[in-house]
């Protein structure tokens, strides 16, 4: 045995192994993590964020909605980025933040995809009505 055989030795390593073989064997577990973290973490908050901010781009006038203080009230106008509302009997009215909305409880139904209309014949000049037996 050589020095540099006896140096490698001592690090840990094996004298014989290959190097780029112990490199795929460092970068796999580091690979599989990141893809680990995205599945279970960053995917699922993007996923919500979206969903998030549709439903605040979707807040109407006379929606119901529930603000993160717990304050319950409808909508009486919405600006760009702030929303009045009405809260209670005695018709208080407050102004909140858009961001400050954490639930809409007023559902929307999403309008059917309205199936084309079939095309109609053009009536010639000499096309009589049908008559209807």
């Amino acid at each position: 045995m050589n020095i540099s055989e006896l140096m490698t030795f001592a690090v840990g390593g094996n004298p014989n192994m290959d190097p780029a073989g112990s490199l795929i064997t460092l970068v796999i577990p580091i690979v599989l993590l990141v893809v680990f973290f995205y599945f279970m973490f960053i995917r699922p908050e993007k996923k919500r964020n979206k969903e998030m901010q549709d439903m605040l781009n979707n807040i109407q006038v006379a929606d119901e909605i529930i603000t993160n203080g717990g304050i319950i009230g409808r909508v009486v106008s919405v600006k760009e980025d702030t929303i009045l509302l009405e809260t209670g009997s005695d018709r208080t009215k407050i102004r909140i933040l858009k961001t400050c909305v954490a639930k809409n409880n007023t559902v929307h139904e999403t309008p059917a995809e309205v199936a084309p209309e079939p095309k109609r014949k053009k009536k010639k000049d000499g096309d009589k009505p049908t008559e209807i037996k």
